[in-house]
Order: structure tokens, then C-alpha cells, then sequence
């Protein structure tokens, strides 16, 4: 999703799909019922180059009955690489629609989307 001179990248994917080593770096418990939602910031510099920003980033996941789950995110840096990853309960076959609202550092106020993904098993 593009802001002009910001780009938000993000996905969800069911945990199970995670390599086994690459779940247990992450502290994330790889499971058919469990998924994992990953957002990352990028600027565009002067240059024009794109460059991983810090930020504060906040998602939820609207319910059936109206109410709203919040998805705890994490930050993560690895290098010049910045994401942020949550974990969340999935119940397939079930498709959940996630609202995310991205403050980049800096940033006068938080970009906001909204995308859907159907989990099948």
C-alpha cells in the first residue's frame, strides 16, 4: 500500500507454514489454528531510494459480533531490515479482515488500510 513517499508492505499466513528453525528464532508457536501477520515501513529518501522505517504500527481484526481483536505486534530489526510481526487465532476455514493503522518515526500521523485473507485449512 503506497502514502506517497511511504509504502507499507504486509501478509498473513497461517504459522504452520513457517520452517520449523525459522518459528523457533521468532518465538512463534507454529500451529493449523495460529496466524502470523507481518508489516514493514519503507520511506522514500531524497534519493529516491526506499529505506525500512521504525514506526508505530496497531491492527485489529473486526469479529462477527462487532467487537474487535487487537493483534499484538512486535518489533523487529535484523540490520538494516525493520518489521513488525503479531500473532493471531485462526479458525479455517475462515477469512479475517485485518485494520491497520502505520505511524512512521517522524510522521505527522498513521496511515490506515484495511486488507483480507481467507485461511483454507
Amino acid at each position: 500500500k503506497t502514502f506517497g513517499d511511504v509504502a507499507i508492505h504486509y501478509n498473513a499466513m497461517p504459522t504452520d507454514e513457517l520452517l520449523p528453525e525459522v518459528a523457533k528464532n521468532y518465538k512463534i508457536e507454529r500451529s493449523r489454528n495460529r496466524g502470523m501477520l507481518t508489516i514493514s515501513i519503507l520511506k522514500r529518501t531524497n534519493l529516491g531510494v526506499s529505506q525500512a522505517s521504525k514506526g508505530e504500527v496497531k491492527v485489529h481484526i473486526p469479529t462477527l459480533t462487532g467487537q474487535s481483536v487487537e493483534v499484538p505486534m512486535r518489533e523487529i530489526v535484523e540490520g538494516a531490515a525493520i518489521y513488525y510481526i503479531g500473532e493471531y487465532r485462526v479458525t479455517a476455514p475462515q477469512t479475517l479482515k485485518f485494520v491497520v493503522s502505520a505511524k512512521p518515526e517522524g510522521g505527522d500521523r498513521a496511515l490506515s488500510f484495511d486488507f483480507s485473507r481467507q485461511f483454507y485449512k
